[in-house]
């Protein structure tokens, strides 16, 4: 029988995601292929550092041990890698003691046609253009930033935080905002639309995915009183009310739970994901990843009105929005 991954939680993985490939890149762009293939098979057996995405990764693995016979989470690498230079990517994988068997070595092609086949949820690279590429598709894809975050890799739970617009929810809200009034029409629009869900974004089926996981992590809970949930997710927003109310109906319309949810109404988001100290954080705007990425792991989704300005039409009748503040950059 063939291994079923459509009820799966499946992250999609470039290796420049998982590990630090700064030095064997700077060989790469310097000196070329050859002296890249030369580079890596020469180090083939000797460990990557962790990258970026390598904390939450880990973690999110470890939950599997919850069902240990019926996996909740599969990892499978996307490399533009051949499968000669991709060994080295193997061995640090094993080295690390990762549970990751599958892998896909594309020798420089582009891994978004795999992304549906293969049924996953968040694909997450440090290259720009495959992110870009995916996201143009309608692939939940991100990418991940430079950091110099180091995880203690103690046993705190693994904490997953989200901007709203753009990236769990599409951006209607986000172009109201940008395109027709600002703030005043954001909030008129909000208000009048309360009771209407939200789209789905692209990593809404990743969140429903996570979600998931924590009901199984609650029926081992109501089953073993001792039993401590591993997985926390939290929203991360610049709405604040009477626009919060929307965002708490679109979440119980997708039956799911977040727990922990942040309405800063334009204060700097930095402030309290520093406090919150999630294991990954997504958002649609470099802006505020900047100052994240210093602290702790951060991933770009490039989608929607502030990525991707569209031509200004006659009929704004379904523009869309996002967030507001107490200034123009939607935190």
């Amino acid at each position: 029988m063939a291994y079923d991954l459509e009820k799966r939680l499946v992250i999609g993985l470039a290796s420049s995601a998982l590990f630090d490939l700064s030095q064997s890149h700077q060989v790469f762009l310097e000196q070329g292929e050859a002296a890249y293939r030369d580079y890596q098979l020469a180090r083939e057996h000797e460990p990557l550092k962790p990258g970026v995405a390598f904390s939450f990764i880990r973690r999110l693995l470890a939950l599997n041990d919850l069902s240990p016979d019926d996996p909740l989470v599969e990892v499978v690498l996307l490399s533009r890698n051949d499968p000669n230079t991709g060994l080295r990517v193997m061995n640090s994988i094993r080295h690390h003691d990762l549970d990751i068997t599958r892998a896909v070595f594309l020798q420089g092609g582009d891994p978004s046609p795999y992304i549906q086949p293969l049924s996953i949820s968040l694909f997450l690279s440090a290259n720009q253009e495959d992110v870009h590429r995916a996201v143009q598709q309608g692939y939940p894809a991100g990418q991940v930033l430079n950091s110099s975050y180091e995880d203690a890799y103690d046993d705190q739970p693994i904490r997953v935080a989200f901007d709203f617009d753009g990236v769990i929810a599409d951006d209607e809200s986000e172009r109201v905002y940008q395109q027709e009034g600002g703030l005043p029409a954001f909030f008129e629009h909000e208000v009048r639309l309360v009771q209407k869900p939200h789209n789905p974004g692209l990593l809404q089926a990743f969140l429903l995915k996570l979600a998931h996981i924590q009901e199984v992590e609650q029926q081992r809970q109501e089953q073993d009183a001792s039993y401590v949930p591993r997985l926390r997710i939290a929203i991360v927003t610049a709405r604040n009310a009477p626009a919060h109310e929307r965002v708490i109906n679109t979440i119980r319309s997708w039956g799911i739970e977040v727990n922990e949810a942040f309405f800063l109404g334009g204060i700097e988001k930095r402030r309290v994901l520093e406090v919150l100290q999630p294991h990954i954080f997504f958002d649609d705007q470099t802006t505020h990843l900047i100052p994240t990425a210093q602290t702790l792991p951060s991933v770009h989704i490039p989608f929607g009105v502030v990525n991707h300005p569209p031509v200004k039409v006659a009929e704004p009748e379904k523009k869309k929005g996002r967030k507001q503040e107490q200034r123009k950059s939607k935190p």
